[in-house]
């Protein structure tokens, strides 16, 4: 049984590190799960914005195509008007000349 004696100071330091590799193995374990966690909440953040850009570039094309379709009708009204005009123009112009003859 003396063999015992140095057998177990040659495996106690063997046991020690190997008690110590599993505690640096599960501490970078942690941190690689921490960090994971971290990425996939920046992630999350990331696709929170984009949909808040997206919905306000809708909000923003539709204000914009809304503005355009007033303009478009305000110019209609307007060459409606000046067409109105030439042809109002034109019968005070025959009328004048029906006074004049």
């Amino acid at each position: 049984m003396s063999f015992l004696a140095p057998l177990a100071e040659m495996a106690l330091p063997a046991i020690v590190g190997g008690i110590a590799g599993g505690a640096q193995n599960a501490a970078m374990t942690g941190l690689n799960t921490q960090d994971e966690l971290f990425q996939l909440g920046l992630y999350g953040e990331q696709m929170r914005h984009q949909e808040t850009m997206q919905i306000q570039s809708t909000a923003f094309d539709e204000a914009m195509d809304e503005r355009s379709e007033n303009m478009r009708e305000v110019n209609v009204l307007r060459d409606i008007t000046m067409a109105q005009r030439k042809a109002d123009d034109g019968i005070v112009k025959k009328f004048i000349q029906m006074i004049g003859q």
